[in-house]
């Protein structure tokens, strides 16, 4: 059994930390000393630099030019929403009741056509907003809309302006194929043709090069409508760049079905046999595969990205997430559509909670030590950052989660508490990069009242402009 309060490591009298988050219970998942009950965590810049208890970490910073004082608390690492889509917040609860293909169709990518750069602004920054002061330190936005450099690197900024870090997946569309006529993608998203859409990704990284707080990365939109030779082009790019991509795969059955038909064998297959699956490969859903590409995914150590909530509301299909575990794989939670769901990783903990010992038929698994896994360790895998862990050397990422609210009484398993009945509004402070960036539940950046009127100005007018008021009915019989 682990010493729950282990001891920091010798340090030269007089040593001074930057920020000093002390007297907590401290979930720092690193295998050898995963619980502290009374610890504390000293950090020098963006870094982690001791973890222990809270007396020892004392005797070795005995100055600190910060401190947070979490008794009452639990401290954790920075949780990883591997994938989403910030600007879909301008249109949440108008899809209610579509299934995917109608939901797309006929409501998101309508509406994804009339977004202007202010309106894309005003989405990301209120989203990123949630994310954060619901105790995410990280996020990978699928930005598919509109996808020129100056709007992209926009999204960039406005992410990182409330204090987050993460990548922009840039949505790559290319010139028309087949599967965009049998899914609906409207001309207006194959705006670029190949060569276009490789030199915006060049512009893009020549602003925010790889290393960046946050990242642009390229995202062959799907696999099923971007030729296919743009998408090994974006792998490839990702390669020469030391970046991740991004791609919706296999999300819904038809999607595969209408691969298979056009070139005769299904995404992950090809993914396989084109040598495009490894680390740097981050699929979103990952749904429906069959035997031979789960192993495909985890012998590669490739990344399946889960979104347990949007795919129940749309009825998308249950993750094979035991098999891909068990093969190898990593596997990142994300919120995904935030039209549908909320931007929280601790509602999309409980969802994968519930969905999967359901879907099994077995009350014993994910635990949820395997979900913290998944939501922080496993996330900063796909990130390709050393966060989702608090241990020296790891990126100064933390959570301080009050635990003194009706909702943690009793806490006999605080661990088990966070998948539970973890919610947003139990977050106090968040840390990132060694930056208070929210404080007693309150961001340190941004004004969030003039965040939240500058959303709900895009939002009227995106929905007029894209024709949705039939979805915005008070009341629809069906």
């Amino acid at each position: 059994m682990p010493d729950p309060n282990p001891p920091a490591p010798a340090a030269s009298p007089g040593r001074r930390a930057d920020l000093i988050v002390e007297g907590g219970y401290v979930v720092t998942l690193d295998d050898g000393r995963p619980v502290i009950v009374d610890g504390s965590v000293a950090v020098a810049g963006d870094r982690i630099v001791a973890v222990g208890s809270a007396g020892d970490v004392d005797a070795s910073f005995p100055e600190a030019a910060q401190r947070i004082d979490a008794s009452g608390c639990l401290v954790m690492p920075g949780m990883i929403d591997t994938h989403t889509h910030l600007f879909q917040v301008l249109g949440r609860s108008l899809g209610d009741g579509l299934e995917l293909m109608a939901w797309l169709r006929d409501f998101m990518l309508p509406m994804a056509v009339h977004l202007t750069l202010d309106d894309v602004v005003a989405a990301v920054r209120l989203s990123s907003l949630m994310s954060v002061l619901a105790g995410t330190t990280a996020v990978v936005d699928n930005h598919y809309a509109p996808t020129d450099t100056a709007t992209t690197l926009a999204v960039a900024e406005a992410v990182e302006s409330v204090g987050l870090r993460g990548a922009i997946a840039r949505g790559v569309f290319g010139s028309r194929v087949e599967g965009s006529d049998r899914m609906g993608v409207p001309d207006e998203l194959h705006a670029f043709s190949a060569a276009e859409e490789l030199r915006i990704m060049d512009e893009c990284l020549h602003q925010r090069p790889p290393g960046s707080r946050v990242e642009v990365w390229p995202m062959p939109e799907n696999v099923v409508y971007v030729d296919r030779d743009l998408i090994a082009a974006c792998a490839d790019l990702a390669e020469q760049r030391d970046l991740r991509w991004q791609a919706h795969c296999s999300e819904a059955q038809e999607e595969v079905v209408i691969f298979t038909d056009v070139h005769g064998e299904r995404p992950v297959e090809w993914l396989s046999r084109a040598g495009l699956l490894g680390p740097r490969a981050t699929l979103a859903h990952a749904i429906w595969l069959n035997d031979d590409e789960v192993a495909a995914i985890g012998a590669a150590r490739a990344c399946a990205l889960h979104q347990p909530v949007c795919n129940q509301v749309i009825s998308s299909g249950v993750m094979r997430l035991h098999e891909l575990l068990g093969a190898g794989a990593t596997v990142g939670l994300g919120t995904d559509g935030l039209a549908v769901s909320g931007q929280s990783m601790f509602e999309a903990m409980k969802s994968a909670y519930g969905l999967h010992r359901l879907s099994r038929m077995d009350p014993t698994w994910p635990p949820a030590e395997q979900l913290l896994d998944l939501v922080c360790r496993h996330g900063a895998r796909v990130l390709g950052r050393p966060a989702g862990i608090i241990s020296e050397g790891a990126l100064a990422d933390l959570v301080v989660i009050d635990l003194q609210t009706p909702r943690w009484v009793p806490a006999h398993r605080p661990v088990a508490m966070l998948a539970l009945i973890g919610h947003g509004a139990d977050v106090r402070d968040v840390v990132v990069d060694g930056e208070v960036v929210v404080r007693r539940g309150r961001s340190t950046l941004v004004d969030q009242d003039e965040v939240m009127a500058k959303a709900r100005e895009a939002a009227e007018r995106v929905a007029t402009a894209a024709g949705l008021e039939p979805l915005r009915a008070a009341w629809i019989d069906r």
